[in-house]
């Protein structure tokens, strides 16, 4: 993972014809392939659809199960899913127990001879996170570090490649690419997140979904809910986040889009009560991406809006147009 902090001038040139674009098209390599021969791929949540066609390219049709906004932790799966997934070639997820209600499914399914693959299945435990009121599992929220979605990018990689050896040199073309942009999105993030005030470096979110970037960036993250959604927060919970508010003077929570508002707005009243004002930095994409076209309807456009609107919320400097402004201000 370390090797992704190594931006070579190859991958700039890469990342600015990309860019450029606005970024939200999938760049693919085109082998001619008719569209009756390609991969059937069913993925699960927004992420692993984004790096799955990404890196599958014109060789596969990629469905993803989970609409735009949709909680991966309490989505249950309608017979359609269940139909798309017993019908694709290969099924991509993320594994970890993020999928939830459906994770019997993908079990089943697998269990039935069919290629089903978890894009963090080549994550090192040791990286994992553990939290205790996880009982045991590891936190599944890995795409928060783009470090680690790199790797889950190569684990796609690899296993199109011995399913589909004819289209290798395709998978490894737009591997490359999408490596290239994870790289520049990490330079980004570690460029403006140092600019916050260190005091100010506590990330207050709806759920526990930030853990691994605020271990990859240096952030204290505090989760209202735990891990999964289907966790509830209760008054001790809240009182006990107030008073962080308060003692270290935050000046701002964040809501998620795929989370009910009711308990951040529970500590904004409650901080306001002690006479610390504290406002909604802004909504974060933690459990699912923006909507389908748009910039944040990709990883890359995802993580770069939570950056910039934790940077600018917490008091740090980051160009309002966020990665691709502060791409063209780069020498």
């Amino acid at each position: 993972m370390n090797s992704m902090k190594q931006i070579t001038l190859a991958a700039l040139a890469v990342l600015c014809a990309v860019f450029v674009t606005i970024g939200c098209d999938r760049p693919a390599a085109n082998d001619g392939a008719d569209a009756g021969d390609r991969i059937r791929i069913a993925t699960t949540v927004g992420m692993v659809t984004d790096i799955v066609a990404r890196v599958a390219g014109e060789r596969a049709v990629v469905t993803g199960i989970m609409p735009t906004g949709t909680d991966p932790h309490l989505y249950l799966p309608s017979r359609a899913d269940v139909a798309d997934i017993l019908g694709a070639d290969m099924v991509f997820y993320n594994g970890l127990l993020l999928e939830g209600r459906m994770t019997d499914v993908i079990t089943r399914t697998a269990n039935e001879g069919k290629p089903v693959h978890a894009v963090t299945e080549s994550i090192d435990a040791s990286y994992l996170l553990e939290p205790p009121e996880f009982e045991g599992h590891p936190d599944p929220h890995v795409w928060m570090d783009p470090s680690a979605w790199a790797n889950a990018v190569e684990s796609v990689r690899d296993q199109l490649i011995a399913h589909d050896p004819a289209g290798e040199a395709v998978y490894r073309t737009n591997t490359t690419a999408a490596l290239a942009e994870i790289q520049q999105l990490e330079a980004y993030c570690d460029a403006v997140l140092s600019t916050v005030p260190e005091h100010r470096r506590v990330l207050v979110t709806a759920h526990d979904a930030f853990n691994y970037f605020g271990r990859r960036f240096n952030f204290e993250v505090v989760g209202i809910q735990g891990i999964s959604t289907d966790s509830e927060a209760g008054v001790r919970d809240i009182e006990r986040i107030v008073t962080l508010l308060v003692d270290k003077q935050i000046p701002s929570v964040f809501v998620e889009s795929t989370v009910a508002e009711r308990n951040v707005r529970a500590l904004v009243d409650g901080a306001k009560a002690q006479g610390q004002p504290v406002t909604i930095g802004g909504s974060l994409y933690s459990d699912a991406m923006g909507s389908e076209g748009t910039w944040e309807g990709t990883y890359i456009g995802m993580i770069d809006h939570n950056v910039t609107t934790i940077v600018r919320a917490l008091g740090g400097e980051a160009p309002s147009g966020g990665l691709r402004a502060w791409i063209e201000e780069q020498p």
